[in-house]
């Protein structure tokens, strides 16, 4: 079995994963964030010892593979240790992909590069953080993606895991690095998805009863190993990674530019992969869900207030932290426009999970726009539980939405990646045939779609009249 492990934003999940896709057993853990842009790395630390300390057939983990948020980069001070069960670096906080504070540099960053880098990725960040806390910076001895993070525990190895062959611009380059007047021994050696990091160490070993020298395979961002675990191996298939926030990845056979989504190879082979991502989805729905209900109230009772759209032009930005794909706007705000004194929370309930269905049409529409035909949508993560959410998304696209079977998308896909590493199969695509099978799955109300046109084209115009009220809109694209 394959030792899965996914560093979410809110979640930390761990699953041990058969060979035929089946997950034996899933531990998760829920993570505080400070600040809502930081987190303490020993909330992973205690999540993983809480894991490892839970987890029954340890003998018969044949390796492990670790995914996780980003980009979220952390500041690695000391060398790992065990320290009452678990093992711990004493880090410093780690900036999450929520953390837009980077803006200017984001902008000093895209123009020496010369293609846009946005405030949430790697090299904006460490450059911030370099100005505004230069001792921090001085301490650091490498700055870490999450998921490497936690490699690095497991293995005392330091790597960062590219998303893509192509993908280095958005992680870091050497000439990059020299550009911006920063270390380059604090940035690790970039490695490819699937690639041995190293095997666990005797530490490892010991801390969590594991058999040292177990491979640890690099699995990377999360969304690549959700792609896998969704099974989008094919063109104008699009996987809809559900979460906090919301990954768009649509397979293209060719590479597709356009500025407002990023291109780049697909992880199989010899497709492309078109992506958007859109920052607060299932962070919005959950944000609704506290105001109306509370901070107990469940989300099934927030989604029995839904009630059917007649017509009401009640429309939801969810803006919530600015806004990636398609707008690329870190100032954006979220906006609800429309309300009457007859706007209950029912409709309000609805306009929020409308807005984030009316997101996911607008990345969906640009890479329409761009020539990437989207024919199929597989959702995956915690959202795509709900079947009315998943109605939603068919009707407000029109495009056919199919729910996995394992909603933990993720980490099959990981353990697709493991298998394949230990070459149990031939590629990551055969992989994907045998461990991914696919139950219920929604078909577009064309009695809806009238609706949907309409709000949608006012949901674009409520963004064009209201950009130029938030700022200077650094980073904004459009």
């Amino acid at each position: 079995m394959i030792l899965a492990i996914d560093v979410g934003t809110t979640t930390f999940k761990g699953a041990l994963v058969s060979p035929q896709g089946e997950i034996v057993v899933l531990e998760k853990y829920s993570l505080k964030i400070e600040g809502g842009i930081e987190i303490d790395p020993l909330e992973w630390e205690k999540a993983l010892a809480s894991l490892m300390a839970a987890l029954p057939h340890k003998g018969a983990i044949e390796a492990i593979v670790v995914s996780g948020n980003g980009p979220t980069i952390v500041p690695l001070l000391n060398e790992a240790r065990a320290e009452g069960g678990l093992i711990t670096t004493h880090s410093a906080k780690a900036r999450l992909w929520l953390d837009r504070r980077a803006s200017q540099e984001a902008q000093e960053v895209s123009t020496l590069m010369g293609s846009y880098i946005d405030a949430s990725f790697f090299l904006p960040k460490v450059l911030y953080l370099k100005r505004e806390d230069p001792l921090l910076y001085e301490q650091t001895q490498y700055f870490l993606p999450c998921s490497d993070y936690i490699n690095y525990l497991f293995t005392n190895a330091v790597g960062a895991t590219l998303h893509a062959e192509d993908g280095a611009k958005w992680y870091w380059t050497q000439d990059a690095i020299e550009q911006v007047a920063l270390e380059r021994e604090k940035f690790p050696p970039l490695i490819k998805s699937g690639e041995l990091v190293g095997g666990v160490s005797k530490l490892a070993a010991q801390t969590f009863g594991l058999k040292e020298g177990l491979p640890l395979f690099s699995g990377g961002p999360d969304f690549i190993a959700t792609i896998l675990g969704a099974g989008v191996t094919r063109p104008s298939m699009v996987c809809n990674r559900s979460g906090t926030s919301e990954g768009v990845n649509l397979c293209t056979a060719a590479p597709i530019y356009d500025k407002r989504l990023l291109t780049y190879k697909h992880p199989v082979e010899p497709y492309y992969n078109l992506s958007g991502v859109i920052s607060t989805s299932g962070k919005a729905i959950n944000w609704a869900k506290e105001l109306l209900l509370g901070e107990e109230g469940k989300l099934e009772n927030f989604y029995k207030l839904i009630t059917p759209n007649r017509g009401e032009e009640l429309i939801f930005l969810p803006y919530l932290s600015g806004e990636r794909a398609p707008i690329w706007n870190p100032d954006a705000k979220g906006v609800l426009f429309g309300l009457t004194l007859e706007s209950s929370r029912n409709r309000v309930a609805r306009a929020v999970v409308e807005g984030v269905c009316l997101a996911l049409r607008d990345v969906l529409e640009v890479m329409g726009e761009s020539g990437g035909e989207a024919a199929v949508i597989r959702v995956t993560g915690g959202p795509s539980e709900s079947s009315l959410l998943n109605q939603m998304k068919a009707d407000v696209t029109g495009v056919k939405v199919e729910v996995p079977t394992t909603h933990e998308a993720e980490l099959v896909g990981l353990a697709i990646i493991g298998n394949t590493a230990l070459g149990r199969f031939s590629s990551l695509t055969e992989g994907a045939q045998e461990m991914v099978r696919v139950g219920e799955s929604y078909l577009p109300n064309e009695k809806m779609k009238a609706t949907y046109d309409h709000l949608f084209k006012r949901y674009r115009s409520l963004y064009s009249a209201l950009k130029g009220q938030w700022g200077a809109n650094n980073g904004s694209r459009n």
